[in-house]
């Protein structure tokens, strides 16, 4: 679980619930079904209108699911699992690896095809490709956090408009006004916390893990195809230590 995701999101929701009660109003006062309407379910829609419906759900399902749940391994630990498992190769063969646990699943995946005698190109083809199809869906959610972002507002601008019309049209009744300067204000209001606390963080957050992402996956990449040509752990330990930020690098050839 992604403990950054909910203290956002969440922290976001209290600050304004500690501001409405710090200001001496009430909860209620700022529950409106129409305002909820116009600008929730509104930007869902507009921005399912810019998907095919199974791309939408698709996009929805990845989005969510990696802004909730964090598997992260860090690239350090990658590569001295990637070590240890280029040493089973050297000394017991690629069979070895058929009694080897391993939890990242990428990785899995190129040892046991690595232990099924695959060739290298193979290899490298369906890995990348898996890459780039990993990477593309992420891209598309970060599109339709995006797209849901841009639309809250515009929505929430909609429902201003409609609560003002309603102003003007019931200037001859005092106990309307109220009402409909009320959704005017609670539309714009909504919109804004709907696009700043929610979908912009999360699709920014999507950016930067399509990103992580890759490089990680790069990274399994290019261990695995190192284990196929039999490199040894420690030419590849060497290799592979690029991929770390230079504060680290000292501390892994230390180490090593």
């Amino acid at each position: 679980m992604d403990i950054a995701t909910f203290l956002g999101i969440g922290g976001g929701f209290g600050v304004l619930v500690l501001a409405i009660f710090m200001e001496g109003s009430s909860l209620g006062m700022f529950m409106n079904l129409l305002a909820t309407n116009v600008v929730i379910i509104g930007a869902l829609v507009t921005t399912m209108a810019r998907f095919t419906m199974g791309g939408f759900l698709a996009a929805m399902g990845t989005g969510l699911k990696a802004v909730t749940f964090n598997h992260h391994v860090s690239a350090r630990d990658m590569i001295e699992k990637i070590a240890e498992l280029a040493d089973i190769v050297r000394k017991q063969g690629p069979l070895g690896l058929e009694a080897v646990e391993i939890e990242d699943e990428f990785l899995a995946k190129g040892m046991r095809m690595i232990a099924d005698g695959f060739d290298l190109h193979i290899i490298r083809e369906t890995l990348e490709r898996e890459r780039d199809l990993h990477i593309e869906r992420l891209e598309d959610a970060n599109k339709l956090f995006n797209f849901m972002g841009n639309a809250a507002p515009g929505m929430g601008m909609v429902g201003t408009i409609i609560g003002l019309v309603s102003m003007f049209a019931h200037m001859d009744d005092p106990k309307k006004i109220g009402p409909g300067m009320a959704i005017a204000l609670l539309t714009t209001l909504y919109g804004a916390v709907v696009a700043n606390v929610v979908a912009l963080p999360i699709a920014d957050k999507l950016q930067m893990k399509a990103l992580e992402e890759n490089v990680n996956f790069t990274l399994v990449i290019d261990g695995v195809l190192m284990i196929r040509e039999n490199k040894s752990p420690a030419v590849i330990r060497d290799m592979l230590i690029s991929y770390l930020p230079n504060k680290h690098r000292a501390a892994m050839e230390e180490a090593a």
